[in-house]
């Protein structure tokens, strides 16, 4: 049985995909939603020893995190786990939250996003980071560029009280560092 509009086989062989350079950590493309009618992405990203996301809010899309390597922390909202490979999580979208390498070896997670679209904020992000220098003094975070592209994909980062004791516990490098 034939299924109208079902998207094509794609093969991505180990160690395949596009990727760009994100301060801390990449991205990795595995499966654009363009290919699949905007249902959903697929990013790898590898995480560098002491690397900690900005903590975040979707609005549009719900994350789930698998690890293949290393040890990823988690929280979202209330919720904080810290899982080795094949661990498995979902971050609900509405929920403030952040991923770290907890561990002391490169870790990486597949992301799998629903629904899709949200993987090409990851290129637009490396090719900010690339094409604006921030005043002197001034976060990138804290441009107009920056949030200009956090808008445009529903995104708000924000810093809740939880930060401070994550970084501290997991001998992190602030994610304001990560993103000057």
């Amino acid at each position: 049985m034939e299924v109208s509009n079902a998207p094509e086989v794609r093969v991505v062989p180990p160690g395949g995909g596009e990727s760009v350079d994100i301060p801390g950590f990449g991205a990795v493309f595995k499966l654009h939603s363009r290919d699949n009618g905007g249902q959903v992405a697929i990013v790898e990203h590898p995480f560098a020893v002491g690397t900690i996301t900005m903590p975040h809010r979707h609005s549009r899309e719900d994350e789930h995190s698998i690890v293949l390597a290393g040890e990823i922390g988690f929280r979202s909202d209330a919720d904080e786990v810290v899982l080795g490979p094949g661990g498995y999580i979902t971050k609900p979208r509405g929920q403030m939250h952040a991923m770290w390498n907890a561990g002391t070896v490169p870790g990486r997670i597949i992301e799998v996003i629903t629904p899709g679209g949200f993987e090409n904020y990851f290129r637009e992000l490396s090719e900010l980071f690339t094409a604006v220098e921030p005043p002197a003094g001034v976060s990138m975070r804290d441009t107009t560029e920056f949030g200009e592209l956090a808008a445009k994909y529903g995104l708000t980062y924000g810093t809740p009280d939880w930060l401070d004791d994550v970084v501290a516990r997991h001998g992190l490098r602030h994610p304001r560092a990560t993103v000057d």
